[in-house]
């Protein structure tokens, strides 16, 4: 299937690891070219340099999504380099894990401010732009927990369900302009991120990591955790021509872990 996305220009938030990497990679390998952007200026140099030998454009700029005036830098060297933005996809770290009582107030402010408040200042500077070109695609990256609360991951439950609403609340008022919003939600995927959470709970229940990590693999229908490039898969066709009548929607990539019919 031809998914139009070739020469479209795409910018990919948290893209030097995991989902949004992942995600990078898929749109270049399907023509588009790309804008790739974390804290991590030497991880974002290994992503462009795969990217640009796959013969497409790209750019990376250093970026703390946490900071308005980052984000408005961001977009504005986007737009000088490339003229445009077709296609954002917000991704973000995801905040500790925990329950209520181990966090301070300060705790939720940068929980809020990494899930919710970054993907709030990118759309604001894209959008306009969508707006004048009447053509956007945005996909947002959430978690399942946005359907289903984690037990443990109290932070990300509640920031990451804000970001529900704001795409809901997006797709409603622009698709107008020919701008779609649709969110995803991972399950476990094979990525640092849930390693690492693998590895908290284990100290935490006295277990192997690689016992957790086989607890989560039963709890969906498929029986393991999904590789970054399968969830990948599904964010490009979200961002395609292909999808063109797709909007508002809240699709779990999941392996059948959401236990709930919608």
């Amino acid at each position: 299937m031809e998914l139009d996305v070739n020469r479209k220009i795409a910018l990919v938030s948290a893209s030097s690891t995991g989902l949004g990497k992942a995600v990078a990679i898929n749109l270049a390998k399907e023509g588009a070219n790309i804008i790739i952007c974390s804290r991590d200026s030497e991880k974002l140099e290994i992503v462009k340099e795969e990217i640009q030998r796959m013969g497409r454009k790209v750019i990376a700029i250093p970026t703390d999504l946490t900071q308005y005036s980052q984000v408005q830098e961001l977009v504005k060297k986007s737009i000088d380099f490339f003229g445009r933005i077709d296609i954002l996809v917000t991704n973000c770290g995801g905040p500790p894990s925990g329950e209520f009582l181990d966090f301070t107030v300060l705790d939720w402010k940068k929980a809020i401010d990494l899930n919710l408040m970054s993907t709030i200042y990118l759309c604001k500077e894209i959008i306009p732009h969508m707006i004048k070109q009447q053509y956007g695609r945005i996909i947002m990256i959430t978690s399942v927990s946005v359907k289903q609360p984690i037990q443990g991951l109290i932070l990300s439950n509640v920031s990451r369900a804000g970001v529900a609403g704001l795409a809901k609340s997006l797709s409603n008022e622009f698709g107008k302009d020919n701008i779609l919003v649709n969110i995803v939600c991972p399950g476990y995927t094979q990525t640092k991120r849930v390693e690492e959470l693998a590895e908290s709970l284990s100290i935490k229940q006295g277990l192997k990591t690689e016992e957790i990590i086989q607890e989560w693999e039963k709890k969906n229908a498929l029986g393991r955790l999904a590789k970054p490039e399968e969830f990948a898969n599904v964010v490009v066709f979200l961002a395609s021509e292909r999808a063109s009548h797709v909007t508002g929607v809240a699709l779990q990539i999941d392996g059948g872990l959401v236990k709930s019919l919608l």
